[in-house]
């Protein structure tokens, strides 16, 4: 379930830093002096924002998780890192292009949110991961149930649980360390 969670960071941080940079060379409407700090402040109010959001559905469906039967299928990190990117393309590349287009009128803020985003599922993916440390289990979700949308959605009714040891993922959505 934090795979789900994690693999959104990357595909936001890095294009919101690469936005982040362009609006850096482009004076912009409010020039650098007004738009680089105003996008630090969006930056860490995006990692706030998108940290905590949702964090009591979370915890709701990690307390009524029930042990992952034979007939659950649970897929590798890979895969579902791997469609989660496909199925949101054209949302992270027009998220990127906003970005890189707000640089015109705030230079580097609509970047340093991006980036703020991808931060924040981060620090949300590493919550996860300290209550399935905490708990000694990994949570997952049913593959059926998470089709569109994300790990808490409303389709989603609750998480399936499997030992630490168990899968690709490490807790937290991490890739787990060959030993």
């Amino acid at each position: 379930m934090a795979v789900i969670v994690r693999a959104g960071a990357a595909p936001l941080w890095w294009p919101g830093l690469l936005a982040a940079a362009a609006g850096a060379f482009v004076p912009g409407l409010t020039g650098r002096r007004v738009g680089l700090p105003a996008g630090a402040a969006l930056f860490l109010v995006a990692v706030a924002v998108v940290a905590l959001l949702r964090t009591g559905r979370y915890a709701q469906l990690a307390e009524g998780a029930a042990r992952a039967g034979r007939n659950d299928f649970l897929q590798d990190r890979s895969v579902t890192v791997r469609n989660w990117r496909r199925a949101h393309r054209w949302w992270l590349l027009g998220a990127f292009v906003a970005a890189v287009a707000s640089s015109f009128l705030v230079p580097g803020a609509g970047g340093l949110v991006l980036a703020g985003s991808g931060a924040g599922l981060w620090a949300k993916a590493v919550r996860i991961g300290r209550r399935e440390r905490r708990d000694d289990a990994l949570y997952w979700v049913r593959t059926d149930w998470v089709v569109r949308g994300g790990p808490a959605g409303r389709q989603v009714k609750a998480y399936r649980t499997t030992g630490p040891a168990a899968g690709d993922a490490a807790p937290g959505g991490a890739r787990r360390r060959s030993r």
